[in-house]
């Protein structure tokens, strides 16, 4: 069926066959004023067409043909959704054919935040001589930020799956946070493996039970990505995008990462930019978000500069104004864009800040400190006992929000369970930009934990927001293709260097916090899994293995601790 409007005319359901006879269903969106043949957009989502049809209008007015289809097994498409393996030889089907119609020129490029932005990568495994673009939005890299992030799996997994579940969007369900929060608090409180997370939903899902049975880093999660020949073989222009506090940022940026190490020579030709931009906000950014209000500074027209790009390397259009450098970054408090040669461009210089205390530093108002010169002290030290249960009984819609950017609750409510520094004030406005890494001299008692450890600016006023953050399961201390129990108490050197981008100018007078904590602490305890510490599978683990662990950190001569703060061009004092 055919429906013409003013400008647009729109193709409903269009049959795809792919090479083994499966059908996928596709909106086909055209300029009604362009006979001839143009460049195409292609869409693959398990979030029904209709999710993205706001997007693919606009592209048709502004003269491209843009084609949504709903993945395998989802919306109107036949066969069965199996998420993120089945879309590398289906998206080459789909260019191949949109490649030879008769509205299209043969140049295809692709769309799309999240999971959209994940296809495009999978696009490459079996890349379309009519692929001419792709635009990864905000895509998660399997095994490194999904379906877990420091060898940690988290409950929004189910939440994900029953929102992807059979033929029809569950949107109403996927997004009642209420509903969600409670089922994961019930969970949480009953003691029970994570395999049984989903029970507390009403959900059975295969996949989920699946992912569990492989926690470690391995050949299933390396089919899954691109390979080394695959980043190798790419030279076609690429624009990254991601968010400072995008949860699929890690994701985005390996990518990037990869793809720059496999052939260095495609640098020219891939573009990155990290907006001031939660998950969400990627595609759709806001200048309110986790707490935090932008100025108009930050206001960004992302399908505009989307329309740019396409016009650029589809239509032998003029470069993007915007894109000045290779990468784009955007310095919050600063309320400006820079640009950088390279991602590692970003920062000018690291400097240590050696933590130090007195012997305790498990205080919000009593914390240990963070000292440009090494200072030895005893060691500090927290309790963590996953029987704790405190927080569970917590209201649903506090619970459900995560955790704010600039909420102090949780921090407060810790005392004694995590350990905490703050640095001198600054003396000038600092801009911090880049990746913060800690090294940490750490003894537990046990054979397993897992840290969460965070860094917020808190300003005079002792108003926090967090900058970055980083998660850890201690048996993946070495790798995680190599989990090892700890077998003693003694020192060990625990290196996180999985901290998340961050870019911000820190106010003069404010201070930099860092806070060292178990994961799944209070409030945040239903938004992560479970380890009951006992050395075990963690999925499997349950109440009745539960064990306590005493964590100690080290800040001596022999064994110093130390924050690496990254500085961008505008380092102050």
């Amino acid at each position: 069926m055919q429906s013409a409007m003013p400008s647009v005319t729109v193709e409903w359901g269009v049959g795809i066959a792919m090479r083994d006879g499966t059908i996928l269903r596709a909106n086909i969106y055209r300029p009604s004023a362009i006979d001839g043949p143009i460049p195409a957009i292609l869409v693959m989502t398990p979030y029904t067409r209709d999710h993205v049809h706001g997007s693919a209008d606009h592209f048709a007015r502004t003269g491209l043909a843009c084609v949504v289809v709903d993945v395998r097994g989802r919306g109107d498409s036949e066969g069965d959704f199996r998420p993120n393996l089945q879309e590398a030889p289906d998206a080459r089907d789909i260019i191949e054919w949109l490649g030879r119609q008769p509205f299209c020129n043969g140049k295809v490029g692709m769309y799309g935040p999240s999971y959209l932005g994940y296809v495009q990568w999978a696009a490459i495994k079996e890349r379309s001589s009519h692929l001419a673009t792709i635009v990864p939005t905000a895509a998660p890299y399997m095994g490194v930020d999904f379906p877990m992030r420091g060898g940690i799996f988290y409950p929004y997994l189910i939440k994900w799956l029953s929102y992807t579940q059979g033929a029809t969007a569950q949107r109403h369900a996927g997004l009642d946070t209420r509903f969600w929060a409670e089922a994961f608090a019930a969970w949480h409180r009953s003691g029970e493996a994570f395999r049984k997370v989903g029970d507390y939903a009403g959900i059975s899902s295969p996949v989920f039970q699946q992912w569990l049975d492989h926690p470690d880093h391995s050949p299933y999660w390396d089919a899954y990505s691109p390979t080394e020949d695959d980043f190798a073989g790419l030279d076609l222009p690429v624009l990254t995008v991601t968010g400072i506090y995008d949860d699929d940022q890690p994701g985005a940026l390996e990518y990037h990462r990869r793809h720059l190490a496999a052939n260095p020579a495609a640098r020219a030709r891939h573009f990155l930019v990290i907006g001031p931009w939660d998950h969400a906000g990627t595609g759709y950014p806001q200048l309110a978000f986790g707490g935090l209000q932008l100025s108009e500074a930050a206001r960004f027209d992302s399908l505009g500069f989307h329309r740019a790009w396409y016009a650029w390397v589809l239509e032998d259009g003029e470069r993007p104004a915007f894109l000045k450098d290779q990468v784009a970054y955007y310095v919050m408090g600063a309320d400006a864009w820079r640009y950088a040669p390279s991602l590692g461009a970003v920062t000018t210089r690291s400097d240590p800040l050696f933590l130090s205390s007195d012997g305790r530093a498990d205080d919000i108002f009593a914390s240990g400190r963070l000292d440009p010169v090494a200072c030895a002290g005893p060691p500090d030290h927290y309790r963590h006992d996953p029987r704790d249960v405190t927080g569970a009984e917590i209201d649903a819609e506090t619970r459900a929000s995560g955790g704010s950017l600039t909420d102090q609750s949780v921090a407060l409510a810790m005392t004694g369970k995590q350990l905490v520094y703050h640095s001198a004030p600054f003396e000038a406005d600092t801009e911090i930009c880049g990746f913060f890494r800690l090294s940490a001299w750490i003894a537990i008692d046990g054979p397993d934990t897992d840290f969460y450890v965070s860094v917020h600016e808190i300003d005079r006023e002792g108003n926090s927001i967090r900058l970055s953050n980083a998660a850890l399961r201690a048996r993946y201390r070495t790798g995680f293709r190599t989990p090892e129990l700890v077998t003693d108490d003694a020192p060990r050197l625990y290196e996180f260097d999985g901290f998340t981008f961050t870019a911000r100018r820190v106010a003069k007078g404010s201070r930099l916090r860092l806070i060292i904590a178990p994961m799944g602490r209070l409030v945040e305890a239903t938004f992560a899994q479970r380890n009951f510490q006992s050395g075990g599978a963690v999925a499997d683990e349950t109440v009745a293995d539960a064990r306590a662990i005493t964590v100690r950190l080290f800040h001596s001569a022999e064994h110093p601790s130390v924050l690496f703060v990254p500085l961008g061009e505008e380092a102050g004092a």
